[in-house]
């Protein structure tokens, strides 16, 4: 690319905002700032659209929250979809999003973002894999937490098949196979479930026993029966009863009390597991010790051989883009105000990187435009929007998963209070005239680059 190319595209940009990822976040924001008529690209590392849904998931899968819940607000989902849309479902459902409101023109495909960073002016460049740079007014990132695989460090040797359950996609990949799955989340239930259905042998290896929530009670989906008016404690309360309707209790199928409460951790919504244990198809085993040739040692000391181990632990959220100085991630949570504003930089957004119990679709589309109002007042203001929050005595998250309910209230809330924030914003303001973005040298051509890989 010639350097008169580059200038152009630098100079094309700077008035727009960058948004990072064409999944179910980053089409529902590019929805939003197209609506506000707020200039905007979008990339993609993938060569289709639909995030997780496109690239991620295997043949099988189908969503653990309601089709009520998890479609957008403002575009419903076909009437002929199921309670519990299965991942064709989806793609087709994001695929229709995108043409309904005519994104498709803005998004690039196949385009791997290998650095970020500050420049002076308050600016931001952008450099892709290929080379080409650009500078933008904001981005907005929206790259998902489902593409980091987290594996877990084993002792000794295997001398099967270890996968992650991002590599698995179809049941031929089980069928026939003595199958370990590690996790207690809702992958690891599925691919057990799977394992007990077309392999030789299913066991599902969990460090501590999980809160096994049915999908649907009485007929409705779980993530149905709750309101906005719900309190925690109760919708906690319902759902211990449900459990205890439906299944009974951990020690009918052989398992250890959780050690946590139901939703401090992310719920694990299954019928099938405990179905399979009951029937003898899906043996549960504690931890796993150590690696041994064809069998694996638990931490009870048992032995089972095995051709296949399935990895089902989970994601590290990542921006392997950006500087160390702006890679703010403590864990799973983003330390970020306003979920998603940085009070030392501002036009740098991180979207999309918590984890609700469910409703991605109807919280995205209720978050949207409250985003939305936040960048046009952050248009009007010299410092950061997360040092507004800051400063007005909002936390930093401590956690990344969250109550939907709670989310819907904080987002009424927050709303109700916007006139409050943009004069208390211009306070703020008025206290740091000389604000800017501390700009970030460039990426050395020795610095290893870890571009985001699906």
């Amino acid at each position: 690319m010639s350097n008169s190319t580059k200038i152009l595209n630098l100079v094309d940009t700077t008035e727009k905002h960058l948004i990072i990822g064409a999944g179910f976040v980053g089409l529902g924001m590019a929805q939003a700032l197209k609506a506000a008529d707020i200039p905007y690209d979008q990339v993609d590392a993938s060569d289709n659209i639909g995030g997780n849904w496109y690239h991620g998931v295997y043949e099988t899968a189908h969503i653990i929250s309601s089709r009520k819940i998890t479609q957008f607000t403002h575009f419903p989902m076909p009437d002929d979809y199921p309670d519990f849309p299965s991942a064709q479902n989806m793609l087709d459902y994001l695929n229709s999003f995108a043409d309904h409101f005519d994104l498709r023109p803005q998004i690039e495909l196949n385009r791997t973002i290998s650095y970020v960073r500050p420049v002076e002016n308050n600016l931001w460049e952008v450099t892709f894999a290929d080379g080409e740079q650009r500078i933008y007014k904001g981005v907005v990132m929206c790259n998902g937490h489902h593409w980091r695989k987290r594996f877990p460090q084993f002792q000794g040797e295997f001398n099967g098949e270890i996968i992650h359950s991002k590599d698995y996609k179809h049941p031929d990949q089980l069928r026939g196979k003595r199958v370990l799955v590690i996790g207690g989340g809702n992958s690891a239930c599925d691919l057990a479930a799977e394992a007990a259905r077309v392999g030789a042998k299913s066991v599902l290896s969990m460090r501590e026993s999980v809160w096994f929530i049915p999908k649907t009670f009485a007929g409705v989906p779980i993530a149905d029966l709750t309101s906005w008016w719900m309190p925690q404690w109760f919708q906690r309360l319902m759902a211990y009863t449900m459990i205890r309707l439906t299944f009974g209790t951990h020690t009918d199928y052989g398992l250890s009390q959780p050690k946590h409460r139901i939703f401090d951790k992310h719920p694990t919504l299954n019928n099938e597991v405990p179905y399979y244990i009951k029937h003898g198809r899906i043996t549960p085993k504690p931890g796993v010790s150590r690696l041994d040739g064809w069998e694996v040692e638990f931490v009870d000391g048992t032995r089972e051989p095995f051709d296949l181990i399935v990895c089902a632990t989970g994601f590290d959220v990542a921006y392997p883009f950006l500087p160390p100085e702006l890679e703010r991630v403590a864990g799973a949570v983003v330390k970020c105000y306003g979920g998603s504003f940085l009070s030392d930089y501002k036009g740098l957004y991180f979207v999309g990187w918590g984890q609700a119990r469910g409703g991605v679709g109807s919280l995205i589309s209720a978050y949207g435009s409250l985003f939305i109002s936040h960048l046009q007042l952050q248009n009007q203001i010299n410092v950061p929007m997360g040092l507004v929050f800051k400063e007005v005595g909002q936390k930093l998250p401590t956690n990344h998963l969250s109550d939907p309910q709670q989310i819907f209230q904080q987002i009424k809330l927050a709303k109700f209070l916007f006139n409050w924030l943009v004069k208390k914003a211009h306070q703020i303001d008025a206290q740091h005239p000389n604000f800017s973005n501390q700009p970030l040298p460039p990426l050395q051509s020795n610095q290893p680059v870890q571009p985001l890989v699906r």
